[in-house]
């Protein structure tokens, strides 16, 4: 090879669940960066490895099912794929399911038939021979023209026979397209690629041709593919299911498939709030401690509030709920990892259409759970406008994991004791009850949005069941080390920079107000925990909230509150910061935690409990439904283009927030 082709770039290819990622990351390593196509706000990955001192960039596409795209994300691919980027690919390599092979082999032809060098990947080749398929790779490259490799990405067998045909290709286009063995697989061969990219232009008449292209190129293929897979491909008769059809038959039945779904759910929060108490205790008294011993420890001083109630006090309200976070991420992972996610979306399909919804909206719908702004962004698979917007709309509905430590903390707040039913922890009900919840809202509110929103669009869900398989556990444990590290370092940002801002407007007041109080109380002898009550209402803090609070009463919040609804809309979690910092002010010992202390607040006027149980519900409901994420609103304006949707979005949202949580605090009131 000379010097010229030291460097190849080639393009992975194939349908979704084809295991194209798990490869890209086998061949990668660590060596990956994420960005964006140009144009577009669709992911592109890009990995780099050497193999016999060839530097090779391997980019891996979106995944399609055909050439003909039906996505944005499968747009992308096809468009990188006909080589209308201006990135040149040398090799495309298209993966295949070794146990599916001929629903994959029709992608495959196609990007044959563009006469492009290329090396089929015949992927979870352990999943075919524990089905007992046989597939006779010799025969299966003759009648392609195409080298055929099998490959286990999840165990990386393979790999070297593929980086060998990846470089062999590049330097032998010669070794491919023999026209007699391709049978001529499209129907009008001599100018498919001008066709297919016909299907970008603008043209409404070619747009019809394409498509009526498209029809006879798909009978034509599948009956060459029938012939393909007859002599290549031999599948045993089996007398019993398999394993996938098994458990198919439970977990995708129209009753004990919903059942199942559910106590999946029921059972993810119990663990949630159950598993995780411990380690949540140990670090709420290990932050106690810590900030105890560097007041004692420090010179006393505004240097030593600020670290111990302002720094500390506010990032030791995220780090306490790292282990609920964790444990989120670590059930999503394991159930997209098993190929349950994707039965998820089959058996919903049905019932989301009748919201205007499809099985796509699904995946983002429950990824939701983790973080609306992926979730948001993977609306790109739904080819349907008016699905994909109102999926868009209504995604920011389900709770996220940002909401996590507030639930957790007014939950806290109301059930102070193990309370159970039935064995089952009260708090994880109430817990995925608060989930359930944003799912109904995100459902009524979608069908709202279907009669509201109108389209002439066909409205259709296309999914492959992928097998059911065993987590790969470094791969689980990877996922949630990174999302926790993101959600730590992330929100640790936000917190840090608003903990220190708020430290100073709840440690300092106005014309001497600290001073002249502190006069007050030696001669009339108040406690000091009344004093650091009225000091904090004379603060800075205190008199910004006391101008919100008239508008938030009507709800059942104070002004306290109300500081941490503004702050938290650069994110949510970030509620539960503002609120360990506003009541460590004043604090000397720090030896009561964040929950103890909202636990014992009492009006002053009052001297009853400030966070009653209608209060609490209250503040539940409003996380529930309220928009308190900057950074969502954003995504929506850049997947949809216009800021019409993000203002639809906040307003209908801040409505339902405000509206539903002045009806139920006044019914418990």
């Amino acid at each position: 090879m000379s010097s010229q082709q030291k460097n190849i770039n080639v393009a992975l290819v194939g349908n979704p669940n084809s295991g194209k990622s798990t490869l890209f990351n086998s061949l990668t390593g660590l060596s990956q960066k994420t960005g964006n196509y140009a144009g577009v706000t669709v992911d592109k990955h890009i990995g780099n490895f050497t193999h016999h001192n060839i530097h090779i960039t391997l980019t891996d596409l979106p995944g399609t099912y055909s050439l003909f795209p039906k996505s944005l994300d499968e747009e992308v691919a096809c468009k990188a794929i006909l080589n209308s980027s201006t990135e040149e690919i040398d090799v495309i390599v298209i993966v295949a399911d070794a146990s599916n092979v001929k629903r994959h082999l029709l992608l495959a032809t196609q990007i044959i038939d563009l006469k492009k060098p290329c090396v089929l990947a015949l992927n979870m080749i352990d999943e075919a021979e524990k089905q007992n398929i046989v597939i006779y790779k010799d025969e299966l490259e003759n009648l392609l023209g195409v080298p055929v490799v099998n490959v286990n990405s999840r165990n990386k067998v393979g790999l070297k026979e593929l980086k060998d045909s990846i470089i062999n290709a590049k330097i032998s286009n010669s070794l491919f397209y023999d026209l007699e063995k391709l049978s001529k697989l499209s129907p009008t061969y001599n100018n498919y690629k001008e066709v297919i990219e016909g299907q970008f232009t603008n043209n409404l008449e070619e747009h019809k041709k394409i498509e009526q292209f498209e029809k006879e190129d798909n009978i034509s293929r599948f009956t060459k593919l029938n012939y393909i897979t007859a002599k290549c491909v031999k599948k045993p008769e089996q007398l019993n299911k398999s394993i996938t059809q098994k458990l198919d038959a439970i977990f995708t039945h129209k009753f004990f498939g919903f059942a199942f779904f559910f106590l999946i759910l029921f059972i993810v929060f119990q663990f949630v709030f159950f598993v995780s108490e411990i380690p949540m205790t140990w670090i709420e008294e290990g932050f106690a401690a810590f900030m105890n011993f560097t007041a004692n420890a420090l010179p006393k001083g505004e240097l030593n509030d600020l670290i111990v109630n302002g720094i500390l006090a506010g990032i030791s309200g995220i780090v306490v709920f790292i282990p609920q976070i964790a444990l989120l991420f670590f059930f999503i992972s394991v159930l997209e990892d098993t190929g349950y996610m994707a039965r998820a979306s089959f058996i919903l399909d049905k019932v989301m259409r009748k919201f205007g919804l499809n099985g796509k909206s699904v995946i983002p719908m429950i990824s939701s759970v983790a973080c609306a702004i992926p979730s948001i962004m993977s609306t790109r698979t739904i080819s349907n406008w008016k699905s994909r917007i109102i999926t868009i709309l209504v995604t920011p509905l389900i709770s996220c994991s940002a909401r996590l430590p507030v639930y957790t903390l007014i939950i806290s707040i109301m059930f102070k004791d193990e309370h159970t039913i039935y064995g089952f922890n009260y708090k994880g009900i109430v817990l995925m009850g608060m989930y359930l919840l944003g799912f109904g809202a995100a459902f009524i509110a979608s069908y709202i949005l279907k009669l509201v929103l109108k389209t002439k669009e066909k409205n259709y869900f296309i999914m492959e069941l992928p097998v059911y398989r065993m987590p790969q556990w470094q791969s689980v444990g990877t996922l949630v080390f990174k999302k926790i590290n993101l959600f730590l370092f992330n929100a640790g940002k936000i917190i840090l920079a608003i903990s220190v801002v708020l430290w100073f407007l709840t440690s300092h007041a106005p014309n001497d107000a600290f001073k002249k109080l502190e006069e007050q109380a030696a001669v009339s002898k108040i406690s000091d925990n009344d004093l650091q009550a009225q000091k904090l209402e004379s603060s800075y803090a205190g008199i910004l909230g006391k101008k919100i609070e008239p508008a938030i009463k009507p709800i059942g919040f104070d002004w306290k509150i109300g500081i941490s609804l503004i702050t938290s809309f650069a994110a949510r979690e970030v509620f539960v910061g503002t609120m360990a910092t506003i009541y460590s002010s004043g604090d000397s010992d720090n030896t009561e935690t964040l929950r103890e202390k909202l636990s014992s607040e009492k009006n002053i006027i009052t001297h009853k409990p400030v966070y009653t149980n209608a209060v609490c519900w209250s503040l539940l409901v409003f996380y529930a439904f309220a928009m308190q994420c900057m950074s969502t609103l954003a995504t929506t304006y850049s997947e949809t283009k216009h800021w019409k949707w993000p203002f639809i979005q906040l307003v209908f949202m801040s409505v339902l927030a405000y509206g539903s949580s002045f009806i139920v605090f006044n019914l418990l009131s």
